[in-house]
């Protein structure tokens, strides 16, 4: 029998089914201002990352099958012949018998052979000595070990980070095709919701959730457009999400459910769009509620701080995903925060 999920899946999966994926337009982006922002298309290596064979630690290149025979009782002296600096572009080949001095970076050689890694070397002026055998290629990074020429390395629609960049820039890259940011507007809304820039007066709360909210859309790669606290008076709140959709991707509520005993919000929705979610049926669920204008989500979450962001987490962060083009797992209770 399958397993049936849970109310909060449940209503996930409909949100997430109803909406559009990858509507976004795509611009150039410099590496510089590329991190958080969704890539547009695959990313081909027109080159093998690293390009070159080179040592990894500072030591002596060998010839490996002269260090076989290296023991304490039977040492091994090498005369040291050179050295290859990380920007040096050729490389030197040790003879039988000698060493060159390498550092991290420094080109080397195909074939076989090792690094004398510089602890490991007994030095005495010209010549270093060793008392054990090493393997072939020790502490060589080979050519392409990272990337290889022709690979698609990175995927449209992933999402960037530090290492992805690190990655582009190992291949001179400095410019990709990102997906545009999503623009989210942000509404608060309550008659007794002030902005927490005002004087704190009795029968008022400071509005916490705008700058939160926004704060939790900047770090999931959206933009934040505070429109400031609507009042209870539904037709100048219909106008007012009207004209944000204008020039936004996504609509955030928090609060305003029910009042005087209406659905403010499921009604909002249906006037301006479709309602896809009416509550979820969770702790704290009749206020997660979701829907479409067009292309455009519409999410509202609760007015208590905590749900509210909680709220974000599960049902915002879906959203901003889906319209990106990101293939992501739905998010979950136990998903970092913001």
């Amino acid at each position: 029998m399958t397993e049936q999920p849970s109310p909060l899946v449940a209503a996930q999966l409909k949100f997430q089914q109803a909406l559009p994926k990858n509507v976004l337009s795509s611009e150039t982006v410099s590496l510089a201002h590329a991190t958080t922002r969704v890539l547009a298309q695959d990313i081909e290596a027109q080159a093998d990352s690293p390009p070159y064979p080179r040592s990894i630690v500072e030591g002596f290149l060998v010839v490996t099958e002269e260090t076989q025979p290296a023991c304490n009782e039977t040492p091994i002296t090498f005369k040291i012949k050179g050295k290859i600096s990380p920007n040096d572009e050729h490389v030197i080949i040790p003879e039988p018998g000698e060493g060159v001095e390498v550092a991290t970076g420094s080109i080397l050689p195909e074939g076989s052979y090792s690094i004398v890694r510089m602890w490991e070397a007994k030095l005495d002026k010209d010549s270093f000595t060793i008392t054990r055998a090493f393997p072939p290629r020790f502490f060589i990074e080979e050519q392409g070990c990272d990337i290889k020429k022709g690979d698609i390395f990175i995927t449209a629609g992933t999402r960037l980070t530090a290492s992805h960049i690190g990655a582009l820039a190992s291949l001179g890259i400095n410019e990709v095709m990102a997906v545009k940011s999503p623009r989210v507007a942000i509404f608060a809304s309550g008659d007794e919701v002030i902005p927490h820039t005002s004087p704190a007066r009795k029968g008022a709360i400071f509005d916490c959730n705008s700058p939160m909210l926004a704060a939790a859309v900047t770090t999931s790669g959206g933009l934040a457009s505070l429109q400031g606290i609507q009042s209870d008076d539904f037709a100048t709140f219909v106008a007012n999400v009207k004209n944000a959709l204008a020039s936004s991707d996504m609509i955030l509520i928090s609060g305003g459910t029910a009042v005087g005993g209406r659905d403010f919000i499921s009604d909002l929705i249906k006037e301006v769009g479709e309602l896809i979610v009416d509550g979820v049926q969770m702790r704290s669920g009749r206020p997660l509620i979701m829907g479409l204008a067009g292309n455009k989500p519409i999410i509202c979450v609760a007015g208590h701080p905590p749900e509210a962001l909680r709220g974000f987490k599960l049902f915002g962060i879906l959203a901003l995903d889906k319209i990106s083009g990101i293939n992501a797992a739905l998010p979950t209770e136990n998903s970092p925060e913001n």
